[in-house]
């Protein structure tokens, strides 16, 4: 049988790492945890001896995780996880298609808008013991793999595809491949001459080739803060847009909508998770759900395009 060692963490040693950097601090962790404030500090003390390495820096303000800290938070997230996956497969040992407790999905906003929707309504009639947790999260700079990779969430709708690797343990699968289109007010003769209205999550590296290459797309003159602020402005007549499909879906009726020809830049979107996780009964749940819904909700979306590519040609 094998024995633990004294530099081994234990899971509540483990907690306390994670509440303390989820707080931002010793005190502020204690109260999350029941604890009083000398025991964490106590026990952040004991794990920075175990690992060998500073975690937190303490200051006035509270505690932030150092690079090591950082590393130790996501691992630890990572390891509790997968004790709680632990937990309620043993349960449902005897039930092999039984998946049940929590299911923490980050997605970006337009995904959590318009994909996520269906496929978290086939997945609670099919499995109600299942409790999923949508957070919505930029898709700029590390975005939902980010949150995936730090323990934060168990799987991650995400635009993959980039340039950057995913970071090592996580797994990607592609959903399905969104197109660009250009977006614009009714009545401007062409289009391609108003102002160009864009925001932070658009154009990632996925279409930047394609976007160096246009030489009629003006800088931005507008910044907005997401896309529905993108649309709102484009259908007010205050400028045009380039944008995926799945920003599209229920948009106002004001705007047109008008093919970019067969060589518009699309995007890959999937799901990332662990290595780990990917075999858990809740993942795989979701994983289903995804892929039997995805195909319906892009054939839709398509329609509606279509729709409205057909009114801009009249």
């Amino acid at each position: 049988m094998a024995r633990t060692t004294e530099s081994d963490l234990a899971p509540h040693e483990l907690r306390v790492l994670v509440a303390t950097a989820d707080t931002g601090g010793f005190s502020a962790a204690a109260e999350t945890l029941g604890l009083t404030q000398s025991a964490v500090s106590h026990s952040v003390r004991g794990s920075e001896r175990k690992i060998g390495a500073v975690l937190f820096e303490r200051g006035r303000t509270g505690a932030r995780p150092t690079p090591a800290g950082e590393k130790a938070v996501a691992h630890a997230r990572h390891i509790l996880r997968l004790l709680d996956v632990l937990t309620a497969e043993a349960r449902g040992a005897a039930r092999p298609d039984a998946a049940e407790g929590p299911l923490r999905i980050a997605a970006f906003r337009s995904a959590a808008l318009h994909l996520l929707p269906p496929v978290l309504q086939r997945l609670r009639a099919r499995h109600p013991t299942i409790e999923p947790r949508v957070r919505i999260v930029r898709e700029v700079g590390r975005g939902t793999v980010g949150e995936v990779a730090d323990g934060k969430a168990d799987i991650g709708i995400a635009t993959l595809g980039g340039s950057a690797p995913l970071p090592p343990g996580l797994v990607a699968s592609a959903l399905f491949e969104e197109p660009y289109a250009l977006v614009h007010a009714p009545g401007h003769a062409v289009p391609r001459s108003l102002p160009l209205v864009d925001w932070a999550e658009n154009c990632g590296s996925y279409t930047r080739d394609w976007w160096a290459a246009q030489d009629w797309i003006p800088k931005a003159t507008v910044e907005a803060e997401d896309d529905g602020a993108v649309l709102s402005l484009v259908s007010a007549g205050h400028g045009m847009a380039i944008m995926p499909a799945l920003s599209l879906a229920g948009g106002p009726t004001s705007i047109r909508i008008t093919d970019l020809g067969p060589n518009r830049p699309t995007r890959q979107v999937g799901y990332v998770t662990t290595s780990e996780l990917a075999g858990s009964a809740v993942v795989r749940a979701l994983v289903r759900e995804l892929r039997a819904t995805v195909p319906q909700s892009v054939s839709l979306l398509s329609g509606e395009v279509d729709q409205v590519e057909r009114v801009t040609r009249r």
